[in-house]
């Protein structure tokens, strides 16, 4: 078989989706986090009904050679489509969890950086959906093979681009939340 029709059928079964682009075997991510399971209703206290504080989020099967974490949690059932609520990457590869109440600050002590939300600041924004429907929230964590090379309050779409090629592990944490 010669070398173009050999290319040729390599690059038919990668645009069919014969051989995957993707690791489809990425190992994955456990996610708990306080106060509610996958699931379950959010508590008040992490909404914009309660103190609007961050729940401790913890996880497990951070694999070697992670370099950094990346957390997003976003609304996929907003009125007006997906709403970020908490962006934030460059966690040290060693960190397990984020305690309760995290801070709003761009840049922290440990050198974690938070993203520009929806509501327009850093930091973690909790549910708060218009009344009626029940909202679903994904808590997305990434384990990465590098640290990511933007600078602090960047969108979740600058995140995810400069993540793309560079992801070891995920996983996903749902809770709903209905006012």
């Amino acid at each position: 078989m010669n070398v173009k029709l050999t290319l040729l059928i390599i690059m038919i079964l990668l645009l069919t989706g014969c051989i995957a682009k993707e690791n489809k075997y990425m190992e994955k991510i456990s996610i708990q986090a306080e106060g509610f399971n996958e699931g379950d209703m959010i508590p008040d206290e992490f909404t914009c009904k309660g103190r609007d504080i961050s729940p401790s989020i913890s996880w497990k099967g951070i694999p070697a050679g992670t370099q950094s974490i990346t957390l997003i949690m976003d609304d996929p059932d907003a009125p007006g489509g997906t709403f970020v609520h908490w962006v934030i990457y460059n966690i040290p590869s060693q960190t397990w969890n984020l305690p309760k109440g995290m801070p709003q600050d761009k840049t922290l002590a440990d050198g974690s950086m938070q993203g520009m939300t929806d509501f327009g600041h850093p930091g973690y924004g909790g549910p708060c959906p218009p009344s009626g429907k029940t909202h679903r929230y994904f808590f997305k964590v990434y384990a990465l093979d590098m640290k990511i090379n933007l600078p602090a309050q960047a969108s979740k779409n600058q995140v995810e681009s400069a993540m793309k090629g560079h992801i070891l592990a995920e996983g996903a944490l749902m809770g709903t939340y209905r006012r």
